[in-house]
């Protein structure tokens, strides 16, 4: 099974450079269309819609974006992985909701947003050495 997550999205371009640039994934060209973008994570996609996708799939219109509801977690390799990540995202014009963080289940973590709010994690099942011996509820 592969899965897809889908932002709705108001400026599609920008989200879909902002995700492309952190993460350095590939477009799936072959989904390009004026109102969807698409990136190939490895194991899944994550795709971008446009404000005109909302009629496109009988979804209200929304003027300001949804609280959180549901948010992807990326994976990483390694804590300093999580690290750069969170630096690049507010680099890029997105924001560190939370600052990388042990967490009571031992992933190292940090809480993110993209430029339009979309929250999302990032996280490696590893901690920083400093960090190995406390964790924290998350």
């Amino acid at each position: 099974m592969k899965m897809l997550v889908n932002f709705l999205c108001r400026d599609v371009d920008r989200t879909f450079e902002f995700f492309q640039r952190l993460f350095g994934f590939e477009e799936i060209e072959s989904a390009r269309s004026p109102i969807y973008r698409a990136l190939h994570t490895g194991a899944s996609e994550l795709g971008f819609n446009a404000p005109a996708a909302r009629a496109l799939l009988a979804l209200p219109d929304a003027a300001e974006p949804p609280g959180v509801e549901a948010f992807p977690t990326f994976m990483l390799d390694e804590p300093e992985a999580v690290d750069a990540a969170a630096q690049r995202a507010a680099a890029l014009g997105g924001r560190v909701l939370r600052a990388p963080f042990p967490t009571y289940y031992a992933q190292w973590q940090a809480v993110l947003a993209d430029p339009e709010g979309h929250a999302f994690r990032v996280a490696s099942l590893r901690l920083p050495a400093a960090d190995s011996a406390r964790a924290e509820p998350a």
